[in-house]
């Protein structure tokens, strides 16, 4: 009689229902699952377990796929996968996988630059992860429960070091707000990995340099890349670069333009714009780039008097976001057209105007008829070169 072998079975992953509104989002490729579209049993509080691997299924028990689930955020659930994954080991290979494939992308579409986002979230297929690469410096930001989790956080160096070879530096960047929306304990910017937190990385040939531990966001706005080659192309004359940061724009401007001012209310943004400067003033067609440290909307008001006579050739606004919710969207909307009418007062007829936002919940068409709006009061009129998004 053979003896009887026992196994253990195999942890059970909960099952968690959505509605009809959020099951037809998932089948149309939205990765996300809001805490008000739960559905059936327990999902009256909402709940939803933290940190954990979950099967989501519509309303009739069909299933959806596999999501990576929060207790605390609005997003109760991100899609991972539109499969069954069996269990954590299962979901552990598959954000490797998804890791080296996101690598492997950047580097095969990215030219002329040593810094440039590997893993950028949803995009892909990775919710609440984000990794950069400046040079020989990696930063990590974690945006999710799930991303937190301690086996993630030893598979990420390690799924680096698979292709980038022992011994990379990584910076985590941390977003305190985001954080405490998910219910993560406080932590501050921490060298993960390696020696050195400070560098320098290149976009189109400028030289920029970088401290991991310190500025906004994961470190430098990488977005901007192709849009700052793409700025200089158009760009000519007498430039003005409002939020200047660390002198993305102008720095790039400063090769083409015969005089460039860079303006931000932040001085150590200005400083490191300095640096910036002395190390690539050998590129610049003209003299050194005049910095202002002072308020846009105050600096924009007074230069676009008449009485000012400041007028430019080629103008910059990039600023920060300004609708942070939906509820921000009209109070946003007013202060892009506010520096945009003040930036077409200044501009000389056959200027550029470069601008831009970063603001989630402003649309294409609101952010156009903004600056439509603008465009008539100031009595001036454009013509859209281009439109550009995100590197």
């Amino acid at each position: 009689m053979n003896d009887e072998v026992k196994t253990e079975a195999p942890p059970t992953i909960a099952v968690v229902q959505v509605n009809a509104r959020a099951a037809k989002r998932l089948r149309q490729g939205h990765p996300w699952v809001y805490r008000s579209d739960l559905y059936g049993s327990g999902s009256k509080e909402g709940a939803t377990p933290a940190a954990e691997l979950v099967h989501v299924a519509d309303e009739r028990g069909r299933l959806l796929g596999t999501a990576l689930s929060s207790s605390t955020s609005q997003i109760a659930l991100r899609l991972i996968s539109t499969e069954a994954l069996p269990d954590w080991p299962a979901a552990l290979k598959t954000i490797a996988e998804r890791i080296l494939a996101a690598v492997a992308y950047r580097e095969a579409m990215v030219t002329g630059s040593d810094a440039f986002r590997l893993v950028f979230s949803e995009a892909d297929h990775l919710p609440g992860l984000i990794l950069d690469r400046y040079n020989d410096i990696f930063t990590m930001q974690v945006l999710t429960q799930v991303m937190d989790r301690d086996d993630v956080r030893v598979l990420i160096p390690e799924t680096l070091e698979k292709h980038f070879g022992p011994g990379l530096n990584l910076v985590e960047r941390v977003e305190p707000r985001i954080r405490q929306l998910e219910d993560l304990p406080a932590a501050e910017n921490r060298l993960l990995r390696g020696t050195k937190s400070t560098t320098r990385f290149h976009l189109n040939g400028v030289s920029f340099r970088f401290d991991a531990l310190s500025g906004q966001k994961t470190g430098a706005f990488l977005d901007q890349r192709e849009n700052y080659a793409a700025a200089a192309h158009y760009a000519h004359g007498a430039a003005l670069d409002v939020f200047t940061y660390h002198g993305g724009f102008a720095l790039h401007l400063a090769r083409v333009c015969s005089q460039v001012t860079g303006i931000d209310s932040s001085r150590p943004a200005l400083e490191m714009a300095e640096q910036n400067a002395a190390d690539n003033r050998q590129q610049f067609s003209s003299g050194a780039i005049e910095w202002i440290e002072a308020d846009a909307f105050e600096i924009l008001k007074d230069y676009s008097h008449p009485r000012s006579g400041r007028r430019y050739d080629t103008i910059v606004l990039d600023p920060p976001a300004f609708a942070k919710n939906k509820k921000g969207l009209e109070t946003a909307l007013r202060g892009y057209k506010e520096i945009n009418l003040r930036a077409l007062k200044m501009l000389e007829p056959g200027g550029v105007l470069i601008t831009s936002s970063c603001s989630h919940h402003v649309s294409e068409s609101d952010f156009a008829g903004m600056l439509a709006a603008a465009a008539a009061d100031a009595g001036r009129t454009v013509r859209i070169l281009e439109k550009r998004f995100q590197a």
